[in-house]
């Protein structure tokens, strides 16, 4: 069981070489096709311009989405020649508006087996990172794996593994569909904060979940943790670099996206702190 059609988004010039490196190395360490899209973004609004100057700012928009697309374009060529022939891959280029987004990555997205894309949040990180991994698991239906910015090979992640578990679809999602990177992991551990003390799995937190997962094969224990600080991230974080774990599953945005945009959340803190690649679906 492994991700045979893997697709990565480029869309920063900067930082496009990397994410296409590591995500070329997850292909090959899955036996995968990689698709790329190198993506430029349209950022004009034309309704608040003054009369007569739409026309000349949308031109120089689109003059400047499409030198960002060659410039991705160049970063994934030198990426391919750093893979070397094993790697089977494919690639396009395409510009688009804010606006029109979500329908162009949900589009590629939905056919893809695992999305590889760089980390949302950081400095100097454009706002169309976040409606890419957002549009690629809600409109998509796609899992997604974010890489930290300091990742260029993915090929070896997955190892020591930790489940963020909640008793959540969410969760439960993204466990079936992180089940290849499970199955050959050294270690799982089913991490769960502060279960609630009258819900369904009080007497045995987590055993359930983990006896499905070692039918599968998976060397999986649970660990149960207390709240010992203001964010459920936070407590994550922690485990995370405790047990030295060099990737987390969890499901993404168990409220809604507005209220989540609005109060953080533990998704949206998570893609911010963590250090390790991130597996999510919705």
């Amino acid at each position: 069981m492994a991700y045979k059609s893997l697709l990565t988004i480029c869309s920063d010039p900067l930082r496009a070489p990397q994410t296409f490196a590591a995500a070329a190395s997850l292909a090959i360490s899955q036996d995968g096709h990689l698709d790329a899209l190198a993506l430029g973004v349209d950022r004009s609004q034309i309704g608040y311009s003054y009369v007569g100057a739409s026309a000349v700012i949308l031109q120089v928009a689109q003059e400047r989405a499409t030198e960002d697309v060659k410039a991705v374009e160049a970063g994934i060529r030198s990426g391919v020649e750093a893979a070397g022939p094993s790697l089977r891959w494919s690639s396009e280029g395409a510009v688009a508006m804010m606006g029109a987004l979500s329908d162009l990555v949900a589009l590629r997205a939905r056919f893809a087996d695992l999305v590889v894309l760089a980390k949302p949040y950081g400095e100097k990180h454009g706002d169309e990172e976040e409606a890419i991994v957002e549009a690629a698991m809600f409109e998509g239906q796609a899992p997604v794996l974010v890489l930290p910015d300091t990742m260029a090979d993915a090929g070896t992640i997955g190892k020591r593994i930790v489940i963020a578990w909640n008793q959540s679809r969410e969760a439960m999602n993204a466990i079936r569909h992180a089940l290849p990177f499970l199955k050959r992991a050294d270690h799982v551990w089913i991490t769960i904060i502060d279960p609630p003390k009258h819900g369904a799995e009080r007497s045995d937190p987590g055993g359930a979940l983990c006896q499905m997962l070692v039918r599968h094969g998976v060397k999986a224990e649970v660990t149960v943790l207390a709240r010992t600080m203001p964010r459920v991230s936070d407590v994550l974080v922690r485990h995370i670099r405790d047990v030295d774990a060099d990737m987390l599953v969890m499901g993404a945005y168990g409220h809604s996206r507005f209220r989540e945009a609005i109060l953080g959340g533990a998704t949206r803190n998570m893609l911010e702190n963590a250090e390790v690649a991130v597996f999510m679906t919705h």
